[in-house]
């Protein structure tokens, strides 16, 4: 652990209240315990590195969220240590709205499922950063260069490992991959209309309709530490010590046995 690498155990608020009002704070725990890494070990470097597609979940400063998909070949998704992963952003619909929440709030969150082989997921949670091509290459000079015109990367999106942990198989559909033959050839950065999938929910055939779009944005700023107020910073503070207190007594036994690092990551 980095010197001065100060953590809480795992889990939101939301999560450990939740935990105690339904009764599963012990298999809360058994789970955090046992499957939630601060970085990616080998086989979840090594799983990552096969991925063709991921779930990315982002939002903006006022917590409005977005959730997206993302492909490409096997590789596209770079581990570059086991604490940061890279994937390139090829060129889209110019909306930008993944990329727009990032530059407001760089909490991000992954999801890769293998449908076809593992039926297995893994969630990735961290700190995300937008990073030019030419940087990205000066900094990762053996990042390859993708020889299909629509697969180059305009800017990369770089990401900071805080959460890797498992997605259990027991609800993962197993698919087949289409052979050549069934499936129709991806256009990689096409602006053709039918190749993007033209108008298939009819929202542009009834756009002369209705009055233009106007999202009712539910302004939800949540204040900073800084901002709050001291009964609430106090509030937080004595949860907080409640929670590590909880930690110490739960993981005593393992350090009356000799456990190394027993508390590894939590504390400084």
């Amino acid at each position: 652990m980095p010197a001065g690498d100060c953590r809480l155990p795992p889990g939101s608020e939301g999560e450990r209240e939740l935990q105690e009002r339904m009764g599963t704070t012990a298999r809360a725990d058994k789970f955090y315990d046992e499957q939630v890494l601060d970085r990616l070990n080998t086989r979840m470097r090594d799983f990552v590195a096969r991925q063709e597609m991921c779930f990315l979940a982002t939002s903006d400063r006022h917590g409005e969220c977005d959730s997206t998909f993302r492909a490409g070949p096997p590789g596209f998704l770079q581990v570059l240590d086991d604490r940061t992963l890279v994937y390139p952003e090829y060129r889209g619909n110019g909306v930008l709205a993944s990329l727009g929440n990032i530059e407001e709030n760089p909490h991000v969150g992954l999801l890769m499922i293998d449908f076809l082989k593992d039926r297995i997921g893994l969630h990735v949670n961290g700190r995300a950063r937008i990073v030019s091509d030419e940087e990205m290459r000066r900094a990762q000079p053996e990042l390859p260069v993708d020889p299909v015109p629509g697969r180059r990367a305009q800017l990369w999106v770089e990401i900071t490992v805080e959460e890797a942990y498992i997605h259990c198989a027991k609800h993962i559909p197993h698919l087949q991959k289409a052979s050549a033959e069934q499936r129709q050839r991806q256009a990689w950065g096409t602006d053709g209309f039918k190749r993007k999938g033209g108008d298939f929910f009819g929202a542009a055939a009834d756009a002369p309709d209705r009055p233009p779009y106007q999202p009712r944005r539910r302004m939800r700023d949540v204040p900073s530490w800084t901002q709050a107020g001291p009964l609430t910073r106090s509030a937080v503070w004595q949860r907080s010590v409640q929670r590590l207190l909880a930690a110490v007594a739960r993981r005593a036994p393992n350090a009356e046995e000799g456990s190394e690092g027993a508390f590894r990551g939590w504390f400084c």
